[in-house]
């Protein structure tokens, strides 16, 4: 039985997607692949992502393009053309990780394959141990993670590099080495060059301890995942943190409370996120300020609005709009206005106006400086801005919130919120009724 073999275990007529870059570890896990795929009949999908970055990467897509065809596989590739990210090891994972969904999903496979080894675990706890996780986080990466339709597997996590070109040396399996894994400018190289050299030297079979140390978090994690995911249904209203119900957690909750949170936003991106912005979390739910927010990572914000906590991406976010009222209007937060015949609803969703007092035709926008409002039953004005903190509507929701004025400006209605003296009674003349939902 072949160490593949021993690692998982094979079904007769599996489809497996293999990622493969051409270096010494994705072409080992080519070849224990093609040895035993006629045992189980399985169907095999290379595929190769040229990063475009390296002269070398014109000739490694040319050479797996060949060794499929010389060896029957079928190959999917691609190139990234640009990149807009910083940080670029993250994108260009992000980038490999969508395009091996697509493929996976296209040939109905049941597997992804990566020739992730014992030195890329190392290396990744370490690197989330100095700049801060969670729990999960510090355990690295998953032998196995159930994407639902799809498993991913990363069968050589208890081999080391060493141990993988020493296979291909034997069995004369060629392969590219990408030369960027030696510059000390990417973090992870550094790990790789001069940390785990010396824990190798230490225990030459460390990486079984790292990989026993990943399971032990891991399982401890499941454990805490059902006890957060109890607190989550206590704290969580619609999406946001509720922060009274918040703070009567226990302080390990509350983290993986926010982990949960941030993940929504993060999937493939949590090596983005450290302690750091888990404290800046907890300031902000500390903060004695009615309405604060702060800066995430990839333009996410959370906003605090009273006594709710809320994570928003920016581009989210609608800074301004304008439209022609006639009949029927759509807006961006998801409600609409509507004119209807009547109703016998009376709350701050109904707005009852005569056309004769106002200037038509009507204008649904979002708030500008120094808007103000003619409250109903209310001598004088009052600033849009002061009625949004008096009915605690969150920060983030104010500069979209629907305003409907007349042609001449005047606020003669703030849906859902306050009706302005320009709103009829039941018992008044009126023409036009407005319904916000």
């Amino acid at each position: 039985m072949s160490y593949l073999e021993k690692s998982f275990k094979f079904n007769d007529g599996d489809v497996i997607v293999i990622g493969c870059s051409t270096g010494p570890d994705s072409m080992a896990l080519v070849d224990m692949l093609e040895k035993i795929r006629d045992k189980y009949h399985l169907s095999l999908i290379i595929c190769h992502v040229n990063h475009n970055l390296r002269k070398q990467s014109i000739e490694e897509e040319a050479f797996i393009k060949k060794y499929c065809e010389e060896h029957n596989i079928l190959l999917e590739t691609m190139t990234i053309e640009e990149y807009g990210d910083d940080n670029f090891h993250n994108e260009a994972h992000n980038i490999r990780y969508k395009f091996f969904d697509n493929i996976v999903n296209k040939y109905k496979a049941n597997y992804l394959m990566t020739a992730h080894h014992g030195d890329d675990l190392m290396e990744t706890v370490l690197m989330k141990i100095v700049r801060g996780s969670n729990i999960l986080g510090y355990s690295g990466f998953r032998k196995i993670i159930d994407n639902g339709n799809y498993k991913v597997v990363r069968p050589l996590i208890e081999l080391t590099k060493k141990q993988l070109e020493e296979y291909d040396k034997e069995n004369n399996v060629k392969y590219y080495i990408d030369e960027s894994n030696d510059k000390d400018k990417y973090t992870r190289n550094r790990y790789r060059k001069y940390i785990l050299p010396f824990l190798k030297s230490e225990d030459k079979n460390v990486h079984l301890k790292f990989y026993k140390f990943s399971k032990t978090l891991q399982e401890a994690d499941s454990y805490l995942i059902k006890q957060r995911d109890k607190a989550l249904k206590r704290v969580v209203e619609d999406g946001r943190i509720n922060i009274d119900k918040f703070n009567e957690e226990d302080i390990y909750i509350k983290k993986e409370i926010l982990y949960y949170i941030l993940n929504e936003f993060y999937t493939d991106d949590l090596i983005l996120l450290n302690d750091k912005h888990i404290e800046l979390l907890f300031d902000l739910i500390n903060n004695k300020k009615a309405n604060s927010f702060v800066n995430l990572p990839n333009e996410v914000v959370a906003y605090k609005s009273y006594n709710m906590i809320e994570l928003k991406r920016e581009t989210e976010v609608i800074s301004s709009y304008e439209v022609e009222f006639d009949n029927y209007v759509s807006l961006p937060n998801n409600h609409v206005i509507k004119r209807i015949d009547d109703t016998a609803d009376n709350s701050n969703f109904i707005c009852r106006l005569k056309s004769s007092e106002i200037a038509l035709p009507l204008i649904v926008r979002t708030r500008r400086l120094g808007d103000k409002v003619r409250v109903k039953n209310l001598n004088g004005s009052r600033k849009v801005k002061d009625i949004f903190i008096d009915k605690k509507i969150a920060l983030s929701k104010r500069d979209s919130w629907p305003i409907v004025v007349d042609s001449k400006n005047n606020v003669v209605w703030i849906p859902g919120v306050i009706k302005s003296q320009f709103d009829k009674k039941k018992t008044d003349d009126y023409d036009i009724v407005l319904k916000y939902e």
